[in-house]
């Protein structure tokens, strides 16, 4: 195998191992309430569109709901538009 090979395969194996990384419980909760928060301001820019309301103020609150909770601009989410 030559060394290009072997070091994908390193790379590959390292972010297979990351992917299964097990957490223990204090860390499973609190990633669970990650995901709720996040969940709760999606919904929260969901009723501010529906509303009528003008996006750029849609996504100035989410990205506030979000400060410090997710990656990203998007609240570690994006879709097309």
């Amino acid at each position: 195998m030559n060394p290009k090979m072997w070091a994908m395969g390193g790379v590959l194996c390292l972010l297979g191992g990351a992917a299964v990384a097990q957490h223990n419980d204090t860390e499973r909760k609190e990633d669970a309430a990650r995901h709720r928060a996040m969940a709760a301001a999606h919904e929260a820019a969901a009723r501010c569109v529906e509303s009528g309301k003008a996006e750029k103020l849609c996504m100035a609150e989410l990205q506030a709901a979000c400060k410090g909770l997710a990656i990203g601009r998007y609240c570690g989410m994006k879709h097309a538009h």
